[in-house]
């Protein structure tokens, strides 16, 4: 979408960069001439993408270890990335975890588990970061956070993704205002439907992708390509958005305009097969 080197110059961290949509936007802003550093738990697949992003794009993508939800790990994260790039331009908080369930089946450990990730996760990246920028003066800067359409509308059966989900939207917006003046930008992509290997075959285990099939609640009749989410995110963190602050954007192809809610359609499932989901999810989880 965008032109050759278009992100050249600027150092771009992606949280949960190491697999699915995260390694998306990751090849696409290497491809534009971008340093990318990625993270999450997994060493292992980091480094493996790592190395397959850069043999494919040409560029240099910086694997580093690092759990978002301990502050002092991502503050080991951000010195590691300055200390091999020099600087970091852009934060992309795209490292998240869900999964399905009636919240009354939920212990408040498996509620904690989604909202440190994804709230507190993102919360410590953009302290440690946003201090860091403000401490050094560095000015141009640009965090973009990945939310959900079910942000502002809530959704059944995803409980504390929502409300994760909706503080990151929150905390979006409130620090696009505040922190304007330190020369940061803040916004927010909310995608619809885009399918991933691991976290779709957590998310929707069994038949449940064939029973409800998603392209159906999308007014498009199609999900998401990743290149899709890609282009956005790549406008997003380049100069050619500079005037965009505080804004989210949505891109489902219509899907929550045809009702509010992605996992809502959830009602029709019988107690006993929750039973059974519950059983295919935690056997999936201990392999």
């Amino acid at each position: 979408m965008l032109r050759d080197e278009a992100l050249k110059g600027k150092t771009i961290v992606v949280t949960g960069g190491g697999s699915g949509l995260g390694k998306a936007m990751t090849k696409y802003f290497l491809e534009l001439g971008a340093n990318v550093a990625i993270t999450s738990r997994n060493f292992e697949k980091l480094q493996n993408t790592a190395k397959e992003l850069e043999e494919e794009s040409g560029g240099k993508c910086l694997p580093v270890q690092c759990d978002v939800r301990e502050y002092h790990q991502v503050e080991a994260m951000r010195d590691a990335v300055i200390a091999h790039f020099g600087k970091v331009d852009v934060l992309l908080n795209n490292a998240a975890g869900n999964f399905i369930s009636p919240t009354e089946r939920l212990s408040h450990r498996a509620f904690d588990v989604i909202i440190d990730i994804v709230l507190k996760g993102t919360k410590n990246c953009i302290l440690a970061f946003g201090k860091h920028w403000i401490d050094s003066k560095q000015t141009n800067t640009n965090v973009l956070n990945i939310v959900t359409t079910y942000s502002w509308t809530g959704s059944g059966y995803v409980v504390p993704s929502a409300a994760a989900k909706a503080g990151v939207l929150a905390m979006t917006r409130s620090l696009a205002v505040e922190w304007a003046k330190y020369g940061m930008r803040f916004n927010a992509i909310a995608p619809g439907p885009f399918p991933t290997k691991g976290a779709w075959d957590r998310l929707m285990p069994g038949n449940l992708q064939e029973k409800f099939d998603m392209a159906k609640k999308v007014p498009l009749q199609r999900v998401g390509d990743h290149q899709e989410l890609a282009n956005l995110a790549a406008y997003l963190v380049s100069d050619f958005s500079a005037y965009i602050n505080g804004e989210v954007v949505t891109i489902d192809g219509g899907e929550w305009l045809m009702g509010a809610g992605e996992f809502n359609m959830l009602s029709e499932i019988p107690e006993s097969l929750w039973d059974e989901l519950e059983k295919m999810i935690r056997a999936k989880k201990n392999k």
